[in-house]
């Protein structure tokens, strides 16, 4: 779906509400090859003109499969998220206007495509780690090799703790300044 900004700010008594299944997969895929996979996408929202100009809210929800940062396995990732920004012109220059934390997009040509919209969103929610559901358990068997393995952040802190204690061939240093005080 795609609409002009003129097209938009014409709805300026009423606000263009929209709902939407896309399906976004050969999109995504190219435009990020590790996904394997995107369920159709649920998106609903509305598009209102401001003084500041457009304003878009849109709540979306899919699933995307992602190979496991761990193993390699397609894990499911289920997204369900909303978002706010503001589109503007590519003529206008000052947007001195909009606070430091309001998300502001300049449409090339003035034309907003909800579907671009909708994946640079799904994009910037993948989580940096995936794990298939077995491995989000606490008891999941990590990978290993020969001279290596993995370990978890809570048996890493554990084994950190053990370890905190002397090295027993240094354990005589530790009285050697008191014993110089002498």
């Amino acid at each position: 779906m795609k609409w002009s900004l003129n097209e938009l700010r014409q709805t300026a008594d009423e606000p263009l509400m929209f709902e939407e299944a896309l399906d976004l997969k050969a999109s995504l895929t190219k435009r990020r090859p590790e996904i394997l996979d995107v369920s159709p996408v649920l998106v609903k929202g509305v598009f209102s003109v401001d003084e500041l100009g457009v304003l878009g809210y849109a709540k979306v929800k899919t699933t995307v499969t992602l190979p496991s940062t761990r193993s390699l396995e397609p894990a499911e990732v289920d997204l369900e998220f909303e978002f706010t920004e503001h589109y503007v012109s590519h003529h206008e220059r000052d947007l001195s206007r909009f606070e430091d934390t309001d998300v502001v997009i300049v449409l090339e040509n003035d034309i907003l495509d909800l579907n671009s919209v909708i994946e640079d969103n799904i994009l910037l929610q993948i989580p940096m780690q995936v794990l298939t559901k077995a491995e989000q358990q606490d008891d999941a068997t990590m990978p290993n090799g020969g001279d290596w393995n993995v370990v978890s952040e809570g048996e890493l802190k554990k084994m950190q703790k053990d370890e905190d204690g002397v090295d027993p061939r240094l354990a005589k240093l530790k009285d050697f300044f008191e014993n110089a005080k002498d």
